[in-house]
């Protein structure tokens, strides 16, 4: 087990969008969770616990949020065809 040290307690308290820590090595973007968050997001991956509805649904949420952060997609939108 990795523990904290008294800086990266105050960076984690002091965070808006959620913890996301970097490697400065590689770059590779981690985010840092609870256990108890972490043992309920778990606990939903359970392969009955989601139908395709709920799984189409959770995609186009995904998609949805990141449209609304892509500087680019008015460009992508300005060559789409029209019907």
């Amino acid at each position: 087990m990795i523990e904290l040290t008294e800086q990266q307690r105050r960076a984690l308290a002091g965070t808006v969008d959620g913890p996301v820590l970097v490697d400065a090595n590689t770059a590779n973007p981690y985010v840092l969770l609870r256990k108890d968050i972490y043992d309920r997001l778990i606990a939903g991956l359970d392969d009955d616990a989601l139908d395709m509805h709920q799984v189409a649904v959770l995609v186009d949420r995904a998609m949805a949020e990141d449209d609304a952060h892509d500087p680019l997609l008015a460009d992508y939108q300005k060559y789409r065809k029209s019907p």
